[in-house]
């Protein structure tokens, strides 16, 4: 019976309903209407918010409009050197344009008049990435040229092409090695669309993405239009828990009292959606026909939200930074932004062995690698993981040791 079952958490899976993202699909499409482009896209926002399925909703909507549209999940293996970005972009292409066929004359000069003959080749991986290998200069240079050759085939077939690449945060300068992909990725989109070449940029990451950005190339913030997901509202929340079950054939519906407490328990949080009505979902349909009355195993549920989504990422942290991180949990702000400030007067109240400001500064920092904290564009810090505070206080209540 577990196929009856209309709902799908894990990683980019696409929901059955997709609640509360009209705006961000509008304002994507009024991206697909720009003359020349002078605004890419970053989609932002935390872990289980829904970002990788929106991008995906992008991709028709693009083709739509008469855009082509290729990328990939960005990977530290594919994105450690320039020359590996540049073979992650290349593979792109060619992926989008192995079907096609670009054929062109030649003239020999045999006799007084010479021949005529027509030469053909295919547009996959080895014919552009023998083009790039040809290209003399740097790394920039090699891919500026396969991509004014790409625009070349496809102009007046397409109105542009998307490049999009999901889990961009991945992305990095490396200077102690002499490698910039992330530097040269920028100036490579910004030098061809400078030449009116109609090809997007769309970057979807944590919030740590838009600041390396701008740390990379400070016209990234002219060159970017940012749209950071936050939790759905109310409202949106609770369609996302009912509409799934209106459908012809779906075996139970949910009462008035869970989905109020769906959606209470989920935060709005699409991720936690889909996971908790799973299990509510699953419950239920074990007990169609019995003389049992339903109702939602919350503490059971948060157990294995415990233990599934939170538990990894709370292990990533030492004793230390797990105290720094259960001082922050205390905080009126927690949920939102929080500063060093904050913190440390905190633990002047808390703890026996108080944090510094440079001992925070310094342990935030370790905890932002970590994917645990991350720090906006204004200097405060804010919880990378959603409901990581209400985690940390429910281990909390568990009883002191949190150490082992």
């Amino acid at each position: 019976m577990a196929n009856l079952n209309p709902f799908r958490p894990g990683a980019g899976h696409m929901p059955p309903y997709l609640a509360g993202r009209s705006h961000e699909q509008d304002r994507f499409r009024e991206l697909l209407q720009q003359n020349s482009i002078t605004e890419n896209l970053v989609l932002t926002g935390l872990r289980g918010v829904g970002k990788t399925v929106l991008l995906e909703t992008f991709r028709p909507l693009a083709r739509i409009d008469g855009w082509l549209w290729t990328g990939a999940d960005m990977s530290e293996s594919a994105t450690i050197t320039e020359d590996k970005l540049a073979t992650r972009l290349i593979t792109d292409i060619s992926v989008m344009t192995s079907p096609l066929i670009q054929t062109h004359t030649s003239k020999h000069p045999i006799g007084f008049g010479g021949i005529e003959t027509k030469e053909s080749a295919t547009m996959d991986y080895p014919t552009w990435h023998d083009l790039y290998e040809r290209t003399p200069g740097l790394v920039v240079d090699k891919l500026r040229s396969v991509l004014v050759s790409l625009w070349s085939l496809l102009q007046g077939h397409v109105n542009g092409v998307v490049f999009a690449y999901d889990e961009a945060q991945i992305l990095s300068d490396r200077a102690k090695d002499g490698q910039y992909p992330l530097s040269m990725l920028l100036e490579l989109f910004q030098s061809i669309q400078r030449q009116g070449i109609p090809f997007m940029l769309v970057l979807t990451g944590l919030p740590t993405l838009f600041p390396k950005l701008v740390e990379a190339r400070t016209y990234s913030e002219r060159m970017f239009h940012v749209l950071f997901l936050s939790q759905l509202s109310s409202e949106e929340s609770r369609k996302a828990v009912v509409n799934p079950t209106l459908v012809d054939g779906c075996p139970l519906q949910f009462s008035e009292n869970s989905i109020a407490s769906i959606v209470r328990m989920s935060g709005g949080y699409p991720y936690f959606i889909q996971f908790i009505c799973k299990e509510v979902f699953d419950v239920w349909l074990s007990k169609l026909g019995s003389d049992e009355s339903p109702a939602v195993p919350e503490e059971a549920i948060i157990s294995k939200l415990d233990n599934d989504f939170f538990a990894a990422r709370w292990d990533k942290a030492t004793d230390r930074e797990r105290e720094l991180l259960i001082t922050i949990a205390g905080l009126t702000n927690s949920d939102d932004e929080f500063t060093v400030s904050d913190i440390v007067a905190r633990a002047k109240i808390n703890l026996d062995r108080p944090f510094s400001p440079s001992q925070t500064n310094q342990m935030l920092g370790r905890l932002m690698e970590k994917g645990l904290i991350y720090k906006n564009r204004h200097g405060k810090y804010s919880f990378a993981v959603p409901l990581m505070s209400k985690f940390i206080l429910r281990q909390l209540a568990k009883g002191p040791d949190l150490f082992s």
